[in-house]
């Protein structure tokens, strides 16, 4: 799926005209509509940028495909989980031995 698709795609989960995604990104409507149609498909980063906040998704989520059906949306609780074992200076290696243990202590 293109990222104009995306865009789209999200702009009606959120039940936002193209005119209200327009104002609140500050962004001309005639040009956002052009990337939804595929007519520009290299949006800038600042757009992106502008689209995502008013969308509330990530721009990850613009220029990525989702692969929903494979791995399910981390809710917010799991979200903060996460940046909190990172900020906490917990490396990788940590937290995968850390859920090691836990499937350990659960077969035995």
């Amino acid at each position: 799926m293109s990222i104009g698709k995306r865009i789209y795609s999200f702009r009606l989960e959120k039940e936002m005209s193209l005119t209200e995604l327009a104002s609140r990104s500050g962004i001309a409507k005639s040009y956002i509509s052009s990337v939804e149609r595929d007519l520009q498909v290299n949006p800038s980063i600042q757009f992106l940028t502008k689209v995502s906040r008013v969308l509330d998704v990530n721009i990850e989520q613009l220029l990525n495909d989702p692969v929903r059906e494979s791995f399910p949306v981390l809710g917010e609780e799991w979200m903060t989980l996460a940046r909190e074992a990172m900020e906490s200076d917990t490396s990788k290696e940590q937290f995968k031995e850390f859920l090691e243990f836990q499937k350990w202590q659960k077969t035995n």
